[in-house]
């Protein structure tokens, strides 16, 4: 199973461009629970699928959840840290985490 290596250089602006679909928390901790979630369960995309034109016609590939996925966290100096590791398709993976964090996240490593 893949293993992302994310970072969030300035975790105040690691928010996506909906206030309804972004990151809330401020912390390491926080952060990767919320990461966690999205990837475990349809909530995050449900949400994101409701403000579509034509929610019916979204791809369903891009619901796909993994109910064991686990995302950890730690701070490193100002920059936040997350690894997940989930079975989640790479552009899957990347949509949910633009979702949360805009612009505002580097993929280090894929393992």
């Amino acid at each position: 199973m893949p293993s992302y290596d994310i970072s969030l250089p300035d975790p105040a602006k690691a928010r996506g461009n909906d206030p309804d679909l972004s990151f809330h928390a401020q912390g390491a901790a926080g952060l990767a629970e919320e990461l966690q979630n999205a990837l475990r369960t349809p909530v995050l995309f449900d949400r994101w699928r409701a403000k579509q034109d034509d929610p019916d016609a979204v791809d369903p590939q891009w619901g796909a959840t993994d109910p064991s996925a686990t995302v950890t966290g730690a701070q490193d100096d100002l920059r936040i840290n997350l690894v997940a590791t989930t079975s989640i398709d790479s552009e899957v993976f990347k949509q949910r985490l633009r979702m949360l964090a805009g612009s505002h996240w580097e993929l280090r490593n894929v393992r």
